[in-house]
């Protein structure tokens, strides 16, 4: 990790992530790349056992707000997610032949590292998940954000789920601290 990057984990925050494709490139341009990387983070929900509050998958870059996780903290789930969904949609393309890549050649799926915001309060949490549900509609995917089907929008709105469980805190335990006798 770089010097003056910090992270700051194990206080029970939500963390507002965002990540990027490598150069901003559409990796996630399709409705398949994006229910592809739905599918991914799911089931790194259920391995590492967090909480996904909020998400939007964008063509080029995604963002999740999610509780720390019970196994691992959050770098490690974004390790999961990004190595998940490359691997997965590198042996897919190969195999249809839609990159022009020899077996061999690596081809890069993100940028390295991710941005990470501890949101502490309600009032930041219900911003992040407004930024988050407005971003299609900002950037002209859609008129509404009811219309696009890759964030968690429809599950405040209408209560419908999607392919990423929202808002489950069952899923979480409760951790409790042994304490030393004298």
């Amino acid at each position: 990790m770089p010097k003056n990057l910090k992270r700051y984990y194990g206080a029970g925050d939500l963390h507002y992530i965002t990540c990027s494709c490598y150069h901003r490139r559409p990796w996630l341009g399709s409705a398949r790349r994006r229910d592809l990387f739905l599918s991914v983070l799911e089931a790194m929900r259920k391995k590492y056992v967090f909480v996904v509050v909020g998400y939007v998958v964008m063509p080029e870059h995604f963002h999740l707000l999610i509780s720390e996780p019970q196994r691992a903290d959050p770098s490690v789930v974004m390790q999961a997610i990004k190595i998940g969904f490359a691997r997965r949609l590198l042996a897919t393309t190969r195999r249809s032949k839609q990159l022009c890549l020899p077996t061999n050649t690596p081809a890069h799926i993100w940028q390295r590292r991710f941005y990470d915001f501890n949101v502490w309060t309600e009032k930041k949490r219900i911003e992040k998940l407004r930024y988050m549900h407005r971003n299609p509609v900002k950037r002209g995917l859609v008129a509404e954000p009811d219309q696009w089907r890759w964030s968690s929008f429809r599950f405040y709105a209408y209560g419908e789920a999607g392919m990423v469980r929202v808002n489950d805190w069952t899923v979480l335990k409760m951790r409790t601290r042994e304490r030393n006798t004298f």
